[in-house]
């Protein structure tokens, strides 16, 4: 049986059941067929609601994946022209997997892709003999017999499911089998979101705080100006009142056009900074650097292991197009986030211990460095 290690990696993802059972496992047991049955065929807003809170990160599962070695295949199942699925295309299509169409027999049959599956990953060990590592991503039971050939084939076998949906004999007989809440970056990702949800309600209310006390004295200016307007219009005549109801059209105007100069400002920033290299450079070796930590149980890891990590989970990853003239500097730059030691000949590294916690569950420490 081969060990974990740089090796040649085949990833088969059984993508209806890794996203019903995230889908029950943040609902309910059972709660996708029933939300499924009375959305209908197109699906309502609250059923789109509730799957964008069960959201899977298929780029954690693959990065997870390429820290075995390199991806030779990574094949996603499941029937790509339901509308519940079509929003993942991008992202699987983005990360080369190919997807493999399932056409349904009935509306809310039970999922084919188990046979189609067995038959395609045993299919590829003898057509690529110098395959080393699979990995299963999928809870259910029926995928048994194919990690026990799996394995009797001299392969090492990984599975990935959904806690609470995955049975226990299937985990038992893979050679490693990982939850999908523990893999790197899941729950660090979701508490940057919460953390970016939260940031946007402060900043929401720091610009409406400010703007309220300008249309209060609108307000009050109105109020008043209408007071004259009936005092003048008592002592000179139509005349009078006329322009006084017209005062007060000028002050209700202002704060309209200073919170339309002031809104878009903060969304541009948003934007440039969720697509700005650096910070997708950052969050890059933060994860692979989290990766490197849990496979290995040294405290420093090798640059070089590290960087093959990165390029494996983004192949376009570069440190010159950054701007850096070495992988080293590239490192040096983040050194709120990693800790470089150069003293030797083999350069090793390691997650800043300060550091370490919040990136394993904030996320916020490589937008921090990313900032500098």
């Amino acid at each position: 049986m081969s060990e974990p290690g740089d090796g040649r990696v085949a990833v088969y993802i059984d993508f209806d059941n890794i996203v019903i059972s995230r889908y029950d496992q943040v609902h309910g047991r059972g709660s996708f067929m029933r939300d499924r049955q009375k959305s209908g065929t197109q699906p309502k807003p609250a059923f789109v609601a509730k799957l964008a809170e069960a959201r899977v990160d298929l780029g954690a599962v693959i990065d997870f994946a390429s820290s075995f070695g390199t991806l030779v295949l990574t094949r996603a199942y499941a029937d790509w022209s339901a509308a519940v699925n079509a929003e993942y295309r991008g992202q699987l299509v983005g990360r080369a997997v190919d997807l493999v169409q399932l056409f349904p027999a009935a509306a809310y049959a039970k999922n084919g892709a188990d046979i189609r599956l067995a038959v395609d990953a045993v299919e590829d060990l003898f057509r690529l003999p110098e395959l080393t590592h699979v990995v299963i991503v999928a809870g259910d039971s029926d995928y048994i017999p194919l990690a026990q050939r799996i394995k009797r084939l001299g392969r090492y076998v990984i599975g990935i499911g959904v806690a609470g949906s995955t049975a226990r004999s299937l985990a038992a007989a893979c050679d490693e089998f990982v939850s999908y809440d523990d893999l790197p970056g899941i729950a660090r990702d979701e508490a940057a979101e919460t953390d970016a949800a939260l940031a946007e309600t402060a900043d929401e209310e720091t610009v409406t705080a400010p703007e309220a006390a300008p249309a209060a004295a609108a307000a009050g200016g109105t109020s008043r100006s209408r007071g004259r307007g009936a005092r003048s219009a008592a002592t000179s005549g139509d005349e009078e009142e006329a322009a006084a109801a017209e005062e007060p059209a000028e002050p209700a105007k202002r704060p309209t056009r200073k919170r339309k100069a002031t809104t878009p400002d903060p969304e541009v920033d948003e934007d440039e900074t969720a697509e700005d290299p650096q910070v997708v450079a950052t969050r890059l070796l933060a994860r692979a650097m989290q990766l490197g930590h849990e496979k290995d149980d040294s405290e420093w890891l090798h640059s070089s292991t590290v960087k093959g990590q990165m390029k494996r989970m983004d192949p376009s990853f570069s440190e010159k197009a950054l701007g850096y003239r070495s992988f080293s500097d590239f490192i040096k730059s983040r050194n709120d986030l990693v800790e470089l030691d150069d003293s030797s000949t083999a350069q090793v590294l390691r997650l800043a211990p300060a550091r370490s916690r919040r990136v394993r569950h904030s996320g916020r420490a490589s937008d921090t460095v990313s900032a500098q």
